[in-house]
């Protein structure tokens, strides 16, 4: 049980399957004051219409996760993702995509609630079944030619790189180095191009696997 006294912990549901996504609405729905689901939907519908970023994400992977052009794209919302498997192959596909968690799709009500209040902290969950899951390999980013390799990144950026990769948005960033929104987008997207990727989700990948952050 969370403590009563916190504020709730916000969160957006995304899931393709509207009969797991509104399974899913009711079952947040029913955690009281524990929890604030701020939205719930597709990954494109949320993804196209975000608003103010959440605490966490919940990302019900479906059935069955399939790489659509060699990939597996996180739900990029500004927030670590808790990602739920029908099995490890998928968790694979999850972890290798970014998730910061992994639970089974069958998981009660009360794990469900304490996962992702860690997870809204940072902190890595997997469930005792998945606890061998890794990282299923990806293909890296093809940079361009002349375009600078993570060596370039700058004293800031690499902050900047350090506060995406605990899933901050860009107003958290701006907050936490005392810099404007503006500036802080300024320097994700320079952190975006040098490590060669488009994505944030990527970026924290990317920079794990080359040893600049700790997931």
């Amino acid at each position: 049980m969370l403590d009563a006294s916190l504020p709730p912990i916000r969160l957006v549901l995304v899931a393709e399957d509207p009969l797991a996504r509104g399974a899913l609405s009711r079952v947040l729905g029913d955690r009281g004051g524990e929890l604030l689901l701020m939205g719930a939907g597709t990954q494109v519908e949320l993804e196209s219409t975000r608003g103010e970023a959440p605490d966490v994400v919940l990302w019900d992977t479906g059935m069955r996760l399939q790489e659509a052009d060699g990939r597996v794209e996180l739900p990029d919302l500004g927030a670590p993702v808790l990602a739920l498997v029908a099995d490890e192959a998928a968790g694979e596909l999850a972890l290798g995509a970014g998730a910061r968690g992994l639970l089974f799709r069958d998981v009660g009500p009360g794990p469900l609630t304490s996962a992702l209040s860690a997870v809204s902290q940072g902190l890595a969950v997997f469930d005792a079944g998945l606890a061998d899951v890794r990282a299923a390999p990806r293909s890296a980013p093809v940079q361009a030619p002349h375009s600078p390799g993570p060596e370039a990144l700058t004293p800031r950026e690499r902050e900047v790189l350090a506060l995406l990769a605990e899933g901050l948005s860009n107003k958290a960033i701006a907050d936490r180095l005392a810099i404007s929104e503006h500036t802080a987008k300024f320097h994700v997207n320079a952190v975006l191009a040098k490590l060669g990727v488009q994505r944030r989700t990527e970026a924290v990948v990317r920079a794990a696997r080359l040893g600049l952050v700790t997931l």
